[in-house]
């Protein structure tokens, strides 16, 4: 039917229909209990993991329009527990993570891309001892109740400066260190 035949009124309320409807809206989410956020490397050839003490997660996400999604994610890196006392304090110290002066780290990342089924990947900025360097999260998504993000990363720890002086080596520890996190998401009421 020509829009001739409509009424102004009737014309102006059909595009306004047709417009909400295109705009999708994100559902926002936090962090729940369960989650995770986890690193392994290696030492002289010995691979060992190690946890974060705390982080926060905020999500807003739409599986059918992935390019809007939104992450922030706050991680605390006092209290990183690897399960070895004497690797734990030189993590904290002025060499590896330094948290007197850089006590918290952040990955923020806006638009995602679709990789197929449940598996997307955000091109985020992950901000560690002041130094803020691109980074891909990979991840798959699970929807439900408490939905969860199951992702991983791979960072570059000289670009960010930690393990300075002697630990540059990457013969005793490589550059590349392995980060996952499954995060259990709670809808924000």
């Amino acid at each position: 039917m020509s829009s001739k035949f409509l009424s102004p009124a009737l014309t102006a309320a059909a595009l306004v229909a047709m417009f909400s409807t295109a705009v999708a809206k994100a559902a926002d989410y936090v962090q729940a209990p369960g989650s995770t956020l986890v690193f392994a490397t290696s030492y002289d050839g010995e691979t060992f993991t190690g946890k974060f003490g705390k982080f926060d997660t905020k999500v807003s996400f739409d599986p059918a329009h992935p390019e809007l999604g939104t992450l922030e994610v706050t991680i605390g890196l006092t209290g990183t527990n690897t399960g070895n006392g004497d690797r734990d304090s030189t993590l904290a110290g002025a060499d590896f993570f330094n948290v007197g002066k850089f006590a918290q780290a952040t990955y923020t990342a806006k638009g995602f891309k679709s990789l197929g089924g449940d598996r997307y990947s955000a091109d985020g900025t992950l901000t560690l001892r002041g130094v803020s360097r691109p980074v891909t999260l990979t991840f798959v998504w699970t929807p439900g109740a408490q939905p969860t993000l199951a992702g991983k990363a791979t960072v570059k720890r000289l670009d960010f400066g930690v393990g300075g002086g002697d630990w540059k080596d990457t013969s005793t520890i490589p550059d590349a260190v392995a980060v996952s996190t499954k995060v259990v998401l709670k809808p924000v009421n």
